[in-house]
């Protein structure tokens, strides 16, 4: 993964290494969309002011932040930093074709640490595992079992998005904490 330059030479201008963390026993992952450019910089997924909140929300649930890194896995969809916007405000969103082209890391992941929860973070990474075109008041606070493994997603927790300062949308973030607090004590009893 830290070789590839598929994105590369397809003529997409992203800034490698990939950016991943974990252990190959973890029962729990976490799909995000792509690192930032503070986490490639720090080499740690959700390093940043996102990471403040969903470890805000994972800790509502039960889940100690140095614990979770240290013991489970945290990946994306596409593993390099996209670089910004051209209109220069905030990160560009990788494309369908550099999602198509990094799948098959995603897939090998998910084929090495077999999670039992994952947890898909933002509509990116929810429709890698849902299919496009889902509405995230549908899926956020819900959980879903595929062959033995459990998705329980959340919207993006960075401050540009208004998702999640919506008053109905916090409902749904909290079913959702309350599902991930559930499936953590089924997992580490």
């Amino acid at each position: 993964m830290r070789a590839c330059r598929l994105c590369l030479a397809a003529g997409y201008y992203i800034e490698p290494p990939a950016v991943t963390k974990g252990s190959l026993k973890a029962r729990i992952m976490t799909v995000g969309q792509a690192p930032g450019v503070t986490e490639v910089v720090a080499k740690r997924p959700f390093n940043a002011s996102s990471g403040k909140r969903l470890f805000q929300w994972l800790g509502e649930a039960g889940i100690d932040e140095d614990w979770f890194r240290s013991t489970q896995y945290m990946t994306s969809v596409t593993k390099c930093f996209p670089g910004k916007n051209k209109s220069g405000g905030g990160d560009r969103a990788p494309s369908p074709r550099e999602q198509q082209l990094c799948r098959p890391f995603l897939d090998e992941e998910l084929a090495l640490v077999r999670p039992k929860l994952i947890i898909p973070i933002g509509k990116m990474a929810i429709e890698t595992f849902y299919g496009r075109g889902i509405v995230l008041e549908e899926v956020i606070g819900t959980e879903m079992e595929r062959a033995g493994t459990w998705y329980v997603p959340l919207p993006h927790p960075s401050g540009a998005s208004r998702w999640h300062q919506i008053a109905e949308n916090r409902v749904r973030i909290q079913q959702a904490i309350a599902l991930i607090a559930a499936q953590y004590r089924r997992l580490f009893p």
